[in-house]
């Protein structure tokens, strides 16, 4: 795969899977940033919610030099109306990167048997080498039957290969046995392979795994699939929002036009009092583009040097958290600011 005319064939391929707030996408950064200098990695991400975040976020480490190339697929879950979301977007990624690895990250509510369906069948059989399949998980949510009872939860734990306790700094001491017990008495699974990580930092080595076999039966989704658009038109009023529902949760976003800037302070009060299962956000502020990241309760900061706009999703059980919120991020906004802050 040295050449760029070379034909592509057997690269190896690994989905980063878990649900909503575990961490998945620090833990590709922090994968991405152990690439081998002369290795060029691809990575499709997809997203519950119609606007895209992680594409933002995860794109500011895009570029030919660094050999990362990002493509996203919002929406909820990409492998719905027969695979065809994902089989484009993969597609499209895997010509202009021409990769050494393929990264997957579905949707922390989406159907990860579907997912490796797409990429074992035949049409994929010579140019995908299926590795392992790594899944995070919070060791704390064993103890909440949202998760424990919920389909994807399970079925995101019982395909995995390798699994990962993040967030394990935030344990307390009864939190990882009480996981090892529920994988074993609950799925089956021999919990000696699992690992305890913070910050999610996975070794580079775990993709390298072998795949397991896996029966990979077609199932109903409970949402219909829609075409997403990552890049709308925005309309005069300067902002959009878009709904999504599926899997007993339910999402809306917003993009703003990058002429306006966000008060920052005001912002971050704002985004810290949502109670939402998960809220993801990248904004134009008086104090530069700012990533915003929310999951149990936690409301983290990262900076970035480029977006194309400000926006965020939030995803919640409760739709009626949505009420009034679009009103207090419009009054975020500071008047007649400067447009030249989205592009520093």
């Amino acid at each position: 795969m040295s050449s760029r005319k070379e034909k592509l064939s057997a690269i190896p391929t690994n989905v980063i899977t878990g649900f909503l707030g575990v961490g998945k996408s620090t833990a590709i950064l922090h994968l991405l940033q152990q690439k081998p200098a002369d290795e060029r990695w691809a990575v499709l991400v997809n997203e519950f919610g119609e606007i895209g975040i992680d594409g933002s976020v995860l794109g500011g480490r895009e570029s030919e030099d660094s050999g990362v190339f990002i493509s996203e697929v919002p929406g909820g879950c990409m492998c719905c109306a027969a695979g065809l979301p994902m089989q484009i977007a993969m597609n499209r990624l895997l010509s202009r990167s021409r990769p050494h690895r393929l990264i997957i990250e579905p949707t922390g509510l989406g159907h990860p048997k579907e997912v490796l369906a797409v990429l074992s069948a035949d049409h994929y059989k010579d140019l995908l080498d299926l590795r392992a399949t790594v899944t995070l998980v919070d060791a704390r949510k064993v103890s909440d039957e949202r998760y424990t009872q919920h389909p994807t939860f399970l079925q995101q734990l019982a395909i995995a290969d390798v699994i990962v306790a993040n967030k394990a700094d935030q344990y307390q001491a009864e939190d990882f046995p009480a996981l090892l017990s529920f994988l074993e008495a609950d799925i089956g699974l021999d919990a000696k392979s699992v690992f305890q990580v913070s910050h999610g930092q996975l070794a580079l080595e775990w993709l390298a795994a072998p795949a397991r076999e896996h029966q990979l039966p077609h199932h109903h989704h409970h949402h219909e699939a829609e075409a997403a658009v990552i890049d709308p038109e925005i309309p005069e009023a300067g902002y959009l929002s878009i709904d999504n529902q599926g899997e007993g949760f339910f999402s809306r976003g917003w993009i703003f036009k990058p002429e306006w800037t966000f008060n920052s302070q005001q912002l971050y009060d704002l985004l810290l009092g949502i109670n939402a299962e998960r809220l993801k956000g990248v904004f134009i502020t008086d104090r530069g583009i700012t990533a915003y990241n929310k999951a149990d309760g936690v409301l983290t900061e990262v900076p970035l040097d480029e977006c194309m706009d400000s926006r965020v999703e939030c995803i919640s059980a409760d739709p009626a958290i949505f009420e009034g919120m679009e009103a207090a991020l419009l009054n975020c906004v500071i008047e007649q600011a400067p447009s030249t802050l989205y592009s520093v």
